[in-house]
Formats: C-alpha cells, sequence, structure tokens
C-alpha cells in the first residue's frame, strides 16, 4: 500500500539545514496526525556530506528513502525525479533550505481538504530580501507572464502539495526543457494559492544573478513563442520604415537635388541594423537550440542509488 503522503525534497549544500529539517518534518506529519508517510530527499550531486548524513539518518527514521543521482542536475530535474519516486497518495514539496518550515504542512494539508483542489501551491504577498532580491523577482514574474503564453501567479515558491492524480498528469508532459512553475500550470485541475511567509537563508543563496536570467529565459522560451512573434513584427515594422525613408530620399534627391544622408545617419541606420539581427539571431538560436535539447531525447537526471 503507498504511503498517505510524501514529503520529497532535494539536497544541494543542505548539510547544515537537515538536521532541522528533519525534525520538523515529523514534528508536521505527527501534526496532522499521519503514521503513514516518507520523507524523500533527492541528492542533487551535493558536494558536501549532506548524502552521508541523510544516510546515517535512516536508521533511526525508518520512513526516510534517499535518491543519489549521478551529477548536479539542477534545481527543476531533481524535483522532477523527486516527484517520480514518490509513492504517496498525496505530494508534499518543499526546499530543505528552512526558508519555509516544514511545519507549513499543517496548514496545506487541511486547505487541501477543506477545498477538495488538487493543488495547494504557497505564494508570498510580499517578496522576502533586500530591495534588489524584491525588483528583480517582481520582474522575472511580470515579464514572465508578459511574454508568454501561460499566466502563473506571481511569487510563487517551491512549496505545494498535490494530489496523485495532478502529480501523474504533470509527469505526462515530455518537456526536456524544465520549467516546472509553469508545467504545474499548464496541467490544469483545481489550484488554489496559501499565503507564505519566507525567511531568509542561512548562508549564501546557490542562485546567482547569471543563474536567474538564465532561469528567466529558460522559463519564457520553454512556454512562449511570443519573442519571435515580436521579432518579426519588428522586422515588418523596420522594413516598412526603410521603404518608406527610401522613398523620401529619393523624392528629395529628384526634387531639390539633395539625399540628405551624412555620416551621422547611416552610422544610425547600420548600428540599429546590426543590433536588430544579432539579437535576431540569439532568439532563434535559443530556440533551436530547445528543440535540439528536446528532440535529443536524453533523460533529464540518471539515478545512481536509490536507498530505501
Amino acid at each position: 500500500m503507498p504511503p498517505e503522503i510524501s514529503i520529497v525534497s532535494t539536497m544541494y549544500r543542505s548539510q547544515s539545514f537537515l538536521e532541522r529539517f528533519l525534525a520538523e518534518c515529523l514534528q508536521a506529519v505527527s501534526e496532522i496526525e499521519c503514521n503513514d508517510f516518507e520523507i524523500l530527499l533527492i541528492n542533487d550531486g551535493s558536494p558536501d556530506n549532506s548524502l552521508a548524513y541523510a544516510l546515517t539518518r535512516r536508521s533511526d527514521i525508518p520512513q526516510l528513502a534517499v535518491v543519489d543521482l549521478s551529477r548536479n542536475f539542477g534545481h527543476h530535474h531533481a524535483i522532477q525525479a523527486g516527484l517520480r519516486h514518490a509513492r504517496g497518495n498525496l505530494v508534499f514539496l518543499i526546499d530543505c533550505d528552512l526558508e519555509v518550515s516544514p511545519l507549513v504542512l499543517t496548514d496545506f494539508y487541511r486547505k487541501l481538504r477543506e477545498s477538495d483542489c488538487d493543488m495547494v501551491f504557497g505564494y508570498q504577498e510580499a517578496r522576502k530580501g533586500g530591495w534588489f532580491e524584491q525588483i528583480t523577482g517582481n520582474l522575472f514574474w511580470k515579464g514572465f507572464n508578459f511574454l508568454s503564453d501561460i499566466k502563473i501567479p506571481e511569487n510563487i515558491i517551491t512549496e505545494r502539495i498535490m494530489t496523485r492524480r495532478f502529480v501523474e498528469a504533470l509527469l505526462q508532459m515530455g518537456d526536456r526543457n524544465l520549467f516546472l512553475g509553469g508545467m504545474m500550470s499548464w496541467t490544469g485541475f483545481h489550484q488554489i494559492g496559501l499565503p507564505v511567509i519566507k525567511k531568509q537563508r542561512g548562508g549564501q543563496s546557490t542562485y546567482t544573478i547569471a543563474r536567474r536570467i538564465g532561469v528567466m529565459v529558460n522559463a519564457v522560451s520553454s512556454f512562449s513563442a511570443q519573442p519571435l512573434i515580436w521579432l518579426f513584427n519588428t522586422g515588418v515594422t523596420i522594413t516598412l520604415l526603410s521603404f518608406l525613408l527610401a522613398f523620401y530620399l529619393v523624392l528629395r534627391k529628384l526634387l531639390f537635388d539633395d539625399a540628405l544622408i551624412g555620416f551621422t545617419s547611416v552610422m544610425t541606420v547600420m548600428t540599429l541594423s546590426l543590433g536588430i539581427m544579432t539579437t535576431a539571431i540569439g532568439l532563434v538560436g535559443i530556440y533551436l537550440g530547445k528543440v535540439f535539447n528536446q528532440v535529443q531525447n536524453r533523460p533529464t537526471y540518471i539515478v545512481k542509488d536509490i536507498y530505501r
């Protein structure tokens, strides 16, 4: 028989958080009076001793299972591995860095039962962190929803509880370019948001500015062709304006014997054209790269060992 609930989390430089995380997981399942559960940790190629510590805790937490990936595949790929190996009728997904305590499981579980929905997702009413993190985070979600065909509630977080049928439907998607926030919204079903307050992470975050930009590019290009449509419209507009300018210059030449073209105007037109062409080639290249990754059909992760 499958357990009633699976608590799924990923490990990457997580050793300092695991002791308290596991203790609060046990407290959370006790508060919802659930005796049939599993805690599933996915080791995403963590360079510290997270895996070794998790394995030692299996002696005193028999419900603890560990999936060890062959290397670091990234947060979303590790989450996908966790969802695929989770056996519970309900799956509670949470990061183990304690920005959100596992004790929120009580609120998520109660909301799911009261609403009879398929997923309760967490979101921040006010983003944590300094001004830079708040501004870039807000720009990410507003930019994604502006560019994408799939609309996602702003400031969503990893933490959420899902029914088995929702998880099975999500895992049917054959995406190789993963952006789980968008994939979960695309899956549909009855989804409800729950406001959650996130604390500041202890230690340095593994999400650098470069990684945040990479997530943004991956998110938009995985869920919308709108940038390509805009690029086409921009090209058509510039082409029409170029024809009008050429017609105007020829007319001036015929009527007044001047062309009104100097070094500044030539360099401006050349620079503008070069910028647009370079952007266009780069944008098309991103989408071609997505297609290349998809048709390669490589697995999104590889499991080295499973400890149950």
